[in-house]
């Protein structure tokens, strides 16, 4: 999953970070794409299963003319983890979701828990960051909503299969195939890290994450959350549809149970 930008201006021209081939995949989608019936997660998808869908939700953030938005995933009824890089300082936030009716929701943020290792400077300054951040909603989110389950720490090898599921773009460049969630298969490949999960298509036909991805789930075979979406890279002068990369979310445990406690 890319690295797309955190914000982008009003229409979905996403800030290029990572060179002419990569992008984070943050928010980069004006508010009003939500309102529509799109798609989302590049290449070959599908709808995600109910199971999937009821731990996700929508993190948007707007700095002033600018806005957009990444996917977050549910800790508790107050507490969804997401990448740091799609809630910077200073940004009005809201969690985002539909009701039963299908009318869309915005909860406000009470607070926001960035791990302490984030670094917003990192990819200019090559210096290692932990993109990981808990918001927490001034109220609880809906009933139907459940906490996702974290895997635990375990040995993976090349070729191992993963889903990678999101709200963001379908077709990349296209602001109004967002806000849909999708998933895919993808599977790991080299090279192997404690930290960081490399995943392409096994198939090869360009399924991946994309802009507005950021902070979504690569999910093990079980459907516990392995890993948290952060960048993707494309082909040419793609961005997206090649390469999803995550963050292991096992070694960070500690930290994520304690920043999503009740405030």
């Amino acid at each position: 999953m890319a690295r797309t930008p955190r914000a982008a201006a009003a229409r979905a021209r996403p800030r290029r970070r990572c060179g002419p081939r990569s992008a984070l995949v943050g928010a980069a989608l004006a508010f009003p794409a939500l309102a529509g019936p799109a798609a989302a997660v590049v290449g070959p998808a599908r709808d995600a299963s109910p199971e999937v869908a009821a731990s996700l939700v929508m993190v948007l953030q707007r700095q002033g003319a600018a806005a957009g938005f990444c996917t977050g995933i549910v800790l508790g009824p107050r507490a969804v983890l997401t990448a740091a890089h799609c809630v910077p300082p200073g940004a009005d936030l809201r969690v985002h979701f539909k009701d039963d009716g299908g009318a869309p929701v915005l909860l406000p943020v009470a607070a926001v828990r960035r791990h302490p290792g984030y670094r917003a400077e990192a990819i200019a300054k090559r210096e290692r960051s932990i993109d990981l951040a808990v918001v927490v909603t001034a109220e609880p989110l809906p009933a139907r909503f459940r906490p996702a389950v974290l895997a635990p720490e375990a040995a993976h090898g090349v070729g191992d299969a993963f889903g990678v599921a999101g709200f963001g773009l379908a077709r990349e460049g296209e602001a109004a195939t967002s806000g849909r969630l999708r998933e895919a298969d993808v599977a790991l490949r080299a090279p192997l890290s404690a930290v960081l999960a490399w995943a392409v298509d096994p198939a090869g036909r360009g399924a991946g994450a994309c802009t507005g991805d950021s902070g979504g789930p690569l999910l093990d075979r079980s459907g516990a959350v392995a890993a948290l979406t952060l960048w993707s890279a494309g082909t040419g002068s793609r961005r997206c549809g090649s390469l999803t990369q995550a963050l292991w979310l096992a070694p960070y445990a500690a930290w994520i149970a304690s920043a999503a406690g009740e405030p």
